[in-house]
């Protein structure tokens, strides 16, 4: 279905023509329509799914019908600073030729960024998309009146709740109007994401978009390593093919920290984005990689949702993601438009269950490329099933890193 057979306003899609979108996508097919009657809705969608203009698009559309009184319309509510500003930035080309405003507020920055936001709050901007934390310290201040908000979008509310974030979203939809038409969208849907969902949403559409696989232009490759062999191994995989852009995943800030540490005694062109860096500084590394002036980015799982970089030729996850899920994200920077992806993934001895159930979510097992010579030889990969463990854990005789609980 195209956006043309909408029945959106002309000055709408004009910015959706000059963005480049034609066709809709499942989630956008069924959502905007229900959007669009004033429904309540609840959506499991990932990243890449196109559910960022699933929402935006309806809300815009409703709020050019309406007055143009200065007054805070909509809230979208995210969890991380990058999100928002992915968000802003749709928002931007979405609306550009309508007269609907937007704010992005998020903490990190300076504080010109904080009076900038505030002025935008006070004079009441349509659209605001904020994280939580930011939020809450511009609601306690007097200047921000939430009473004229007609939509509410928590987008990506499993991650949310993930972080910590309960009590400070309760705290913000305490101070909006009751009579509101709220959205929630959330890669997955478990138990305490539908009880959020029921204390917030009024007979709401459900919509469920399955777990997509990676693209089939996507060729993974996994190496079985050593810990000690990991930053050797990474420093020959970038150095044998001219590569131009590489996304490093790491699963904690001092892997981060320490591999870049190695990469940068080399001659590639390295930087590492975490969230110890101050905003600014993210922004500028960020917007150095999309620029290609930097070659390699690693980075935290702050980069992997919510992040939008063509042409990346390779993704290395450095650890094995903690779920399916995290690696088709992960991986899914690669092989974006029509370009072709390389996609490394390097596995210790202890990651290996985790490696298998993302293997069981793919469907087919991922090659297991063999080590250099130069590196020397890796563990073997044999990952023991979970009956083979609760075997093991009943007779009493497993060893401790057998019994114990994967990170």
């Amino acid at each position: 279905m195209k956006f043309t057979e909408l029945n959106l306003g002309n000055d709408l899609l004009e910015g959706i023509e000059a963005m480049g979108y034609d066709t809709m996508t499942p989630i956008q097919e069924q959502a905007i329509p229900a959007i669009l009657e004033g429904r309540d809705l609840i959506a499991s969608a990932q990243t890449g799914t196109g559910k960022t203009a699933a929402f935006l698009l309806p809300i815009v559309e409703k709020i050019t019908q309406q007055d143009s009184s200065n007054r805070i319309k909509a809230l979208v509510i995210v969890p991380t600073r990058e999100l928002a500003v992915q968000i802003q930035q749709n928002m931007e080309g979405m609306s550009y030729f309508t007269s609907v405003g937007s704010v992005a507020v998020y903490g990190g920055g300076d504080g010109n960024s904080y009076s900038a936001e505030k002025q935008a709050l006070k004079a009441g901007v349509d659209v605001v998309i904020g994280t939580p934390g930011r939020l809450i310290a511009h609601s306690n201040m007097s200047y921000v009146d939430w009473s004229g908000l007609e939509f509410l979008v928590l987008d990506e509310a499993d991650r949310m709740l993930d972080m910590g974030f309960y009590d400070d979203i309760m705290r913000i939809i305490k101070n909006l109007p009751k009579k509101r038409q709220s959205l929630l969208f959330s890669a997955t849907m478990p138990d305490k994401m539908r009880q959020l969902a029921r204390s917030l949403l009024h007979q709401p559409v459900e919509i469920n978009i399955a777990v997509s696989r990676p693209a089939d232009k996507i060729k993974q490759h996994a190496f079985v390593v050593y810990d000690t062999q990991k930053q050797t191994l990474i420093e020959h995989l970038l150095k044998e093919k001219n590569f131009k852009s590489v996304i490093v995943f790491c699963s904690t800030k001092s892997s981060v920290k320490e591999l870049s540490k190695h990469l940068k005694k080399t001659s590639l062109k390295v930087q590492e984005i975490h969230s110890d860096l101050e905003q600014a500084q993210r922004e500028d590394i960020l917007n150095q990689f999309k620029s290609r002036t930097i070659q390699i980015l690693v980075a935290t799982d702050i980069l992997s949702r919510g992040i939008d970089v063509e042409d990346i030729d390779l993704v290395v996850n450095y650890d094995v993601p903690p779920d399916g899920e995290d690696y088709i994200h992960r991986i899914g920077r690669t092989a974006r438009a029509e370009s072709d992806g390389l996609a490394y993934t390097l596995i210790n001895e202890k990651d290996q269950n985790r490696f298998a159930g993302i293997e069981k979510l793919l469907g087919h097992s991922v090659e297991k490329t063999p080590l250099p010579e130069s590196i020397g030889e890796g563990p073997q990969y044999n990952p023991q099933h979970k009956n083979q463990k609760k075997r093991r854990r009943h007779s009493g005789k497993g060893n401790k890193q057998f019994n114990r609980k994967a990170n």
